[in-house]
């Protein structure tokens, strides 16, 4: 999934976990919550338009981009008191795709590996859907499949919505 779902499910765990638990437990629910939601959220990655290659040549990948970084921006910008929530539920992206990507990149320059993709989070995830989720049609390159996102997406705005 992209980085407004992820947000957006950020947003809704915090708020609901500080409306439940009390102190500390709020925010160590907050953590685990979101962390492990960031799994469960992209093992659905199927159902949505997300090819695992940049297709730089498509107007249509290339506005999605825009679309859903600049909504993940603005999101994060209008629901900053809710930081923890959405940081923790960008984590497992942050640490595969942000900090190890970096590192790999550093050690194959060096030649100290000779491998490229193999991020932690993401390839349990990967497992996780092959053994669960294999039913699930592969949409992964059918634009139609944003719909699919833009439907969770508003989902989890109402839920916002009705947790104030």
């Amino acid at each position: 999934m992209n980085l407004e779902t992820h947000v957006l499910t950020g947003i809704i765990i915090q708020i609901y976990c500080f409306m439940i638990f009390i102190f500390p437990f709020n925010i160590v629910f907050t953590i685990l919550f979101t962390f492990f939601s960031h799994f469960i959220l992209d093992a659905f990655v199927l159902i949505a338009y997300h090819p695992p290659d940049p297709q730089k040549g498509d107007l249509f990948w290339l506005s999605w981009q825009i679309i859903t970084y600049g909504s993940g921006g603005i999101l994060i910008l209008l629901f900053y008191p809710f930081i923890l929530g959405i940081l923790c539920a960008n984590l497992v992206d942050l640490i595969d795709w942000v900090i190890l990507r970096l590192l790999y990149t550093r050690m194959i320059k060096k030649e100290k590996i000779n491998w490229r993709y193999n991020h932690i989070f993401h390839s349990i995830i990967a497992k996780i859907r092959k053994k669960t989720l294999f039913w699930l049609p592969n949409l992964t390159y059918n634009k139609k499949a944003t719909i699919s996102e833009i439907l969770i997406d508003i989902a989890l705005i109402i839920g916002i919505l009705f947790a104030k």
